[in-house]
Formats: C-alpha cells, sequence, structure tokens
C-alpha cells in the first residue's frame, strides 16, 4: 500500500503547511502597528499562495506518477470455456458472449475447449487471440472434465487464468478488477457470480468494443447498471461461477482434482471448499465488483454436446450429477468438513477504493499491495465506516446466497447407473459405416482399460464401448466418461492378478467376448473386438474395411518370421473384425455354441469351428473358409498386425520406432505371463497413454504450439 501512504502523507504535509501559515498570521496581528499588518499580510498572502501553488505542483505530479505506475504492465489473461456447438439460439449467446471478452482488452486470449468442427470454425475468424484445444479428456458424449480443463490452464503462459461458463457476457469492470488483484504480492482466487437476466435490449458492436442501443448510440454505465438492478436473480453454487487466479506454481489446493464432469455440478464449490480449507490462497469474492451476466434458458439446451442431444429426455437424466457428487464425496475434505463460508472475503468498490468486506463480523478490510494476508491487515471497524454503509449494505444478503452447504449435497446419493439400453448406446458411438469397437474389461485390467482408451482419443477414434465383467469396472468407467455396458452373464470370481493366458479365469473371460460380438451383429452392426493389451499406432478401420461382406479378419497368433500363418490354433480371438451379415453371425453362432461346451478359452473354438480341426478347410497361407456357412477367415499381415512373439518387437530398444519402420498398425502385448509383466513391459517401452494418479490422458501439451485454429476434422 505503499502509493496510498504516499499519498497520505501529502496531505498531512498541505494541513501542517496551512497550520503554520495561520498560526504566523495570527502572531503579525498582535505585534506590529496596522500599516506593517497590512505589509505583512499581503506579503503572508502572497507567500501563502506560493506554497500553495508549489503543492498543488507537486500532488499533480505524485497523481501522474501514480498513474503511471498503475498502467505500467496489463497483466495478461488468458479466458477458457468449454462452448457447445455453436448452432442455434446456444450459438448465438455463446458468440455474443465471447466477442465480449474479447473486446475488453487486447491482453485477453481466449482457449475453446472442444472438439466439435463448429467450435473450430467459429474460432477461425478471430486470428490470433482466440485459439480451440480439442486434447483434453472428454466423455464419450463430448463432455469436458473439469480436472482435465484445469490442468490445461495450467500448462498455459498466461499472468491470470480465468474459468467462465460459455454463455456469461462480460463488462468492463472485470478488466480492472483482475488488473487490481493482480498487484497483490499475495496468491489469491477470486470467484464470481452471474446475473440472470431476462431482458437485455442492447448489442454488441462489430469491433466488439462498445455497447449500443438500437438507434446505434452508445450504452452508459448507468444504463447497464438499471438492467443489472432489474435482475436481481444471482447464479450462486451453480455452474456458471467464474473462477480466477493469478497464474503461479502452487495449486488450487491440496491433493487431486477428482475427474469432475464440467457443467454438471459440484466441482466449483468442491474448488472453493477445498481452497478455503488449505489456506494456501486468499479466496474471494468479486461478485460485486465484476459485472456479469447471461441469458434466461429454461430447456438448458446449451448444455448439450452434439451426441447428447441425440438422446431422449429421460436418458439425459441426472447420472452426470450423480457421478460429480459421488467424486466429491470420495476426494478432499468436503464430505468430513463444513466450510465455514462466512470467512470469504467480498470484495467491493467504494468511492473508487477496493476494499474487502467481512459482512458476518461487520469488519472493513483495506486492499493492500504488501505481502501480508488480506485478512491480517489494517481493520477498520463499523462506527469508523458510517459512510459506507450504503455502499456495502447490501452485502449480508449476498452473503445468505453464498452459504452453500456442499457436505448436504454429497449425502443420501442414490445409485450410479447409465440410462441406456445398450441399442441406444450403440446408435449414439457408432460411427457412419455402423461400426463400433467393443472391448472387454474386469477390474484388474482397468489401468490398462483406460491407456487404451486414451490412445483412442488421440486418434480420435470415438466409436468404442466397453463391457464391463463386473460392477466395480463399470462404475468406474462410468466416472471415466466412457460408453459402457455390464454382461449380465459375465462370469463372478475374477481374479485380480491371475486372469491371464492360460488360467482357469481367462478360460471363463474370453468366452464372454464372443457371446457380447454375437449380440451386437445380431443387432445390426459391425464389431472391431480388441483386447485392451492392443496398442494403436493408427486406426485400423480403413484398412480392415477393404475387406468385404462375409469375411472375418483375424490377426495372426504364429510366432515363426516366416511360412503360413494359418496353421492350427494360431487365430487370435483377441483382435478380429466381424460384419453384420448372414454368413458372419450364423459362423459366430457356431463358435459361441462350441466354446459354451469346451473346457479351454474361445480362442481354439474360434480356429476349430472356422478352419476344421487340424486346419482341415485352411486354403492357402493366410486363409480359412468355413463350409456351412460360407464364412472367409482372412489372417491379417502381421507387419501391419503383429502379435507379441512376431521378430521380438517388444524386446527392441525404442518399440515405437521399430514398429512405424515395418508399418504397423497395432501391436498385441501377448505372448507373455502375468498381468504385471504385461503392464511394466507396456509402461517401459512408453506405449502407456494414461496417468493413473491424475485419472487423465496423458497429453504432450509442453510440446504443443497452439497456432491460428482450423477445422479439426
Amino acid at each position: 500500500m505503499t502509493r496510498n501512504v504516499t499519498c497520505s502523507v501529502d496531505l498531512a504535509v498541505s494541513e501542517e503547511v496551512r497550520m503554520i501559515v495561520v498560526a504566523f498570521m495570527r502572531w503579525q496581528l498582535l505585534h506590529f502597528t496596522p500599516q506593517v499588518v497590512l505589509q505583512l499580510g499581503l506579503w503572508s498572502m502572497w507567500l501563502s499562495g506560493f506554497i500553495l501553488i508549489g503543492l498543488s505542483i507537486y500532488a499533480t505530479h505524485k497523481l501522474s506518477t501514480f498513474n503511471k505506475d498503475e498502467i505500467k504492465y496489463h497483466p495478461k489473461i488468458a479466458i477458457f470455456a468449454a462452448p457447445a456447438p455453436f448452432t442455434g439460439s446456444a450459438g448465438f449467446r455463446q458468440s455474443l458472449a465471447i466477442r465480449s471478452w474479447l473486446g475488453l482488452s487486447p491482453d485477453i486470449t481466449v482457449i475453446l475447449f472442444s472438439q466439435h468442427p463448429s467450435v473450430a470454425a467459429f474460432a477461425a475468424n478471430f486470428g490470433s487471440r482466440l485459439f480451440v484445444e480439442p486434447n483434453i479428456d472428454f466423455t464419450f458424449l463430448g463432455t469436458p472434465f473439469f480436472h482435465s480443463m484445469v490442468a490445461r490452464t495450467q500448462s498455459f503462459k498466461s499472468d491470470i487464468s480465468v474459468l467462465i461458463d460459455p454463455e456469461t457476457i462480460l463488462l468492463p469492470d472485470f478488466v480492472s478488477t483482475l488488473n487490481y488483484a493482480y498487484e497483490s504480492e499475495n496468491d489469491w482466487l477470486l470467484v464470481a457470480s452471474s446475473r440472470n437476466v431476462s431482458y437485455f435490449p442492447f448489442n454488441l458492436s462489430d469491433d466488439g468494443k462498445y455497447w449500443q442501443k438500437k438507434d446505434g448510440k452508445m450504452v452508459t454505465t448507468q444504463e447497464f447498471q438499471e438492467i443489472l438492478d432489474q435482475s436481481p436473480q444471482w447464479s450462486l453454487c451453480e455452474d456458471r461461477m467464474l473462477l480466477a487466479w493469478n497464474s503461479v506454481e502452487l495449486p488450487l489446493h491440496n491433493g487431486v482434482l477428482p475427474p469432475f464432469l464440467y457443467g454438471k455440478g459440484i466441482h466449483n464449490q468442491w474448488v472453493i471448499s477445498e481452497a478455503l480449507s488449505c489456506q494456501q490462497r486468499f479466496v474471494f469474492d468479486a461478485s460485486w465488483t465484476i459485472s456479469s451476466l447471461f441469458f434466461n434458458d429454461p430447456e438448458n439446451l446449451s448444455k448439450q454436446s452434439g451426441k447428447e442431444s441425440q438422446l431422449s429426455g429421460a436418458e439425459r437424466r441426472s447420472w452426470e450429477s450423480v457421478g460429480n457428487s459421488r467424486l466429491g464425496s470420495l476426494y478432499g475434505s468436503s464430505f468430513f468438513l463444513e466450510v465455514n463460508y462466512s470467512g470469504l472475503a467480498n470484495l467491493v468498490k467504494c468511492d473508487r477504493q477496493y476494499l474487502f468486506v467481512n459482512t458476518t463480523e461487520n469488519i472493513v478490510y483495506p486492499v493492500t499491495y504488501e505481502r501480508l494476508s488480506f485478512w491480517k491487515g489494517q481493520i477498520f471497524h463499523s462506527w469508523r465506516l458510517k459512510k459506507l454503509t450504503a455502499c456495502v449494505g447490501g452485502l449480508k444478503l449476498l452473503h445468505r446466497r453464498l452459504d452453500c452447504s456442499l457436505a448436504d449435497q454429497l449425502k443420501a446419493l442414490p445409485p450410479l447407473d447409465f440410462p441406456f439400453s445398450l441399442e441406444s448406446l450403440l446408435s449414439v458411438i457408432a460411427d457412419k459405416n455402423k461400426t463400433v469397437v467393443l472391448a472387454v474389461a474386469g477390474y484388474s485390467y482397468r489401468e490398462m482399460l483406460m491407456s487404451w482408451v486414451c490412445r483412442l482419443r488421440r486418434l480420435r477414434v470415438t466409436n468404442f464401448v466397453v463391457c464391463a465383467l463386473d460392477y466395480e469396472t463399470y462404475q468406474f468407467s462410468i466416472l471415466q466418461g466412457l460408453p459402457v455396458f455390464n454382461d449380465p452373464s459375465a462370469p463372478s470370481n475374477i481374479s485380480f492378478n491371475d486372469c491371464h493366458f492360460g488360467t482357469k479365469c481367462f478360460q471363463r473371460v474370453t468366452k464372454a467376448k464372443s457371446r457380447m460380438v454375437l449380440q451386437i451383429l445380431k443387432l445390426g452392426y459391425n464389431v472391431l473386438l480388441s483386447d485392451v493389451d492392443v496398442y494403436w499406432f493408427k486406426n485400423p478401420l480403413p484398412s480392415l474395411y477393404t475387406y468385404g461382406p462375409f469375411v472375418l479378419a483375424a490377426q495372426s497368433d504364429e510366432y515363426k518370421a516366416t511360412g503360413a500363418i494359418n496353421l492350427p490354433r494360431r487365430l487370435n480371438s483377441g483382435f478380429y473384425f466381424a460384419r453384420s451379415d448372414s454368413s458372419t453371425i450364423a459362423a459366430m453362432e457356431k463358435v459361441v455354441e462350441h466354446a459354451a461346451t469346451s473346457g479351454l478359452s474361445e480362442q481354439p473354438s474360434f480356429y476349430d469351428t472356422l478352419c476344421g480341426a487340424g486346419g482341415s478347410n485352411r486354403k492357402g497361407d493366410d486363409r480359412c473358409v468355413e463350409p456351412e456357412t460360407n464364412l472367409t477367415v482372412h489372417f491379417l499381415d502381421r507387419n501391419l498386425f503383429p502379435n507379441g512373439a512376431y521378430l521380438g518387437l517388444w524386446q527392441k530398444k525404442n518399440v515405437r520406432r521399430d514398429c512405424a519402420k515395418k508399418g504397423c498398425l497395432v501391436l498385441h502385448n501377448n505372448w507373455i505371463s502375468g498381468r504385471l509383466k504385461k503392464l511394466e513391459r507396456q509402461v517401459l517401452s512408453g506405449l502407456w497413454e494414461y496417468d493413473t494418479g491424475t485419472r487423465m490422458c496423458m497429453q504432450r501439451w509442453d510440446r504443443t504450439k497452439l497456432t491460428k485454429p482450423t477445422r479439426i476434422f
């Protein structure tokens, strides 16, 4: 507060000088004749005037210096938002809001989290100040993960980071408030709520720098205030709250941020509660100094992603909110400790001066720039601040609305279940060729499942679905945003560490895969079955589509570098592509029936049924033809689809480079015994895509350079 102290000293000096001049004039009247008094009086008046002029010049110089100090550096502000597709009324509201942000200051950059092409097309009109970031985690419905968004903000270079709802309009005091907060040497977290308005008769100018009325005249500050005063409804304890913080290495809170779904409740309150609990940052509410608003949207259509809008109302139920609430109860201290929101300071501006107000204790805290905690600064009690009563009197009402109980929302939670049937799930995730990629997994392979999912996400393969072999995997997959369904006939007592190739557990589990493939084929969808230990270098579907109908394309498990690849029992049932046609469905029925009575896994049933016992149905070195269904089984080129023993690829020093030289599309992590050995081999090879600590897909943000946005697809 050095500058404020300097101004106070200047005023004190001028007062002392005035008193000295007055005392000197009184002494003159007592000791001198009228003529002398008159002369001295004139000289005194001239002298005091000269002193006052000098003081005025000095004060003007100090004020000029103060103003120059205030504007010597404008912090770089990065605003992050996750918009819905730019279509219809939601697209208009989002466009208006984003243009309002960009028009506030040239020091503002906007980053939009989205993978939808309409967002990239919108951003392309704004040049280098508006970017699209598709490389974060999204659910299969297109909902971004809040923890992935926050992680991306922390890797972006800026002085201040802001997370905001994409339909929230910001007014100019947003920048001045953040500039003022930035001057503090304290680390801080700012929260601000928005007004919900139903009437807003203003338009944004073409350059986005000012608002205008229908007659083209500029809107005054008073007219803005009148609109806000007519809209007393604040969006509190909801997802539209604005969060901003100074971008330093200090985290917002202790511990791990759960994988909340953005815009589905809890996450903003959770962050505020945890930040208040750990006391690493000064947390304050700036709702009175940041004017922001959004339009009424009763149907909340703006929150629907492209895929989500395809679902019925019943299927868009509160499972996402239930998931966020469940995560809030599992992580952090909010479930066990009730945070005292009464200690949350409110930033207000009275008579052009920023103050922090605690309405519960009737205390006002002057803002200080010194490295002292705000709440330990000089305190002025209410009896000395009567003139500020009108300015801060309305804050008690705001405080009552902010006193949200997060713990109450985390109790008595309903079960976490998907509202989707298998048919509706497939209709949402299938690609234009009606093809789905199926993975079958139990809880012991959940990390490998997520690494597989993260790889597919990076390749922009979105038409995958997960069959969960147990309820733990089912719930885990829901919380990770995966399209998942339960197999009611899945075997029980699946071993955690002893369910690899050759075990009784493995034999039971593999038979569930062929049953699920057959069920999906009968629903009219093509299926690419991929075990989660198959690493994808590229999307193999374009290559697999070249095989026409009545052909099942499967990986060969032959380990010898030369010779036939369709030898007895060398068909790998962990990676194959099956079309939904009559021959394939009939052949798969034979496989499932054979496996049901076999004491082995399903893999021998595939070969013995389709290629005949001992390979009697073999054709050449890479095919078989099942005589009753006339289905052709094509064994895939091992240079493109190598198994775990082919050419010793897993033993290479640089597995990725050697596979690239051979043109591998995938690489199967089989021909190794034991779950832990399989995990170790894949992680050490660098073919691992999932961070188990943060529950996020690994990203290359440190090597990602945001350039001018282009179309994603």
